[in-house]
């Protein structure tokens, strides 16, 4: 029997009008950002290059050990130097002067010197591995900066034994530790020549974004650097006005410099005068790093790995 129309319309299910529900996917939370956020991030990037650094201890004590044996070399070639001209002091500076000038300028050279970073910066961009940057929250220059920090703390935890030995075996050459201020001034200045150092030589690597082969370039900034910036021998020895020249460049700064605040050859309104003007130059450096890298990613395609 069928039932009626009436009742089989009450019965049967009315077909749904309504779409079925979509489920709108979780919003990607965006990274923390401010200054605390940013200074957690390199905290994290300085204590993970830290570990990678430390991994070789041996390496790192084994050649800041190699690297004393040219000191030997150097100190016979001075004293043979002072002998032969008959005079006991050359250009402000007497025999034991000159040797703690040298010795000093290794302390300077162990903050300022950037080790392959022109040339590594150089080579991301050359091979395209620098988009590791770009597609992620983490600003180059920064993070080589914090492991730039990493690397120097390690170095001189691992040659702060050799170095001591070196000073006490040599410390007839000195006329004993400055006083506090001097020491201050002298902390002071191998910090500004680490970021002199480093704002200099990522300013250098920035030429790969202009240049596919960049090799020699490095290779002459870097000897004239170790030349011009007194690691050799102290700048006064120069004639003028090649003294005063060099003097007028912020090359000093990396290892003249903080030698003779040491020796307590610059004082008083000088050495405030030259603290300031070493923290423009890092000032100028970071600016122009920054500039740079700025301009020559607008040119940077990427390519390579």
């Amino acid at each position: 029997m069928t039932p009626p129309d009436g009742l089989a319309a009450q019965t049967a299910p009315a077909p749904s009008s309504a779409a079925p529900l979509l489920v709108a996917p979780p919003l990607r939370q965006a990274p923390p950002r401010g200054p605390i956020a940013t200074l957690k991030k390199h905290t994290k990037i300085v204590r993970i290059s830290l570990s990678e650094r430390m991994t070789y201890r041996s390496d790192f004590l084994l050649g800041t050990i190699l690297r004393f044996l040219p000191l030997v070399t150097t100190i016979l070639l001075w004293k043979s130097i002072y002998e032969s001209s008959g005079r006991s002091e050359l250009a402000g500076f007497r025999y034991r002067e000159m040797i703690a000038y040298l010795l000093l300028t290794h302390i300077s050279r162990m903050f300022s010197s950037m080790p392959g970073l022109a040339a590594g910066i150089a080579r991301d961009i050359r091979e395209g591995t620098l988009k590791r940057y770009l597609i992620q929250p983490v600003d180059m220059i920064g993070y080589l900066l914090s492991s730039r920090v990493a690397h120097k703390v390690a170095y001189i935890t691992m040659s702060f034994l050799p170095y001591m030995g070196l000073f006490v075996l040599c410390r007839r050459y000195f006329d004993g530790f400055p006083d506090a201020l001097t020491m201050a001034a002298y902390a002071a200045s191998l910090v500004l020549s680490f970021l002199v150092g480093f704002f200099f030589e990522a300013s250098v690597g920035m030429v790969g974004f202009w240049f596919l082969e960049v090799t020699s370039l490095l290779y002459i900034v870097m000897t004239l650097n170790f030349f011009i910036s007194g690691h050799m021998l102290p700048l006064d020895l120069l004639p003028q006005p090649w003294s005063a020249i060099l003097k007028a460049l912020p090359f000093q700064y990396m290892a003249y410099f903080p030698a003779v605040v040491f020796l307590r050859k610059i004082t008083g309104w000088s050495l405030v005068l030259h603290l300031l003007l070493e923290l423009t130059w890092a000032i100028v450096f970071m600016v122009l790093c920054r500039g740079l890298y700025r301009l020559g990613l607008k040119r940077y395609s990427a390519y390579g790995g």
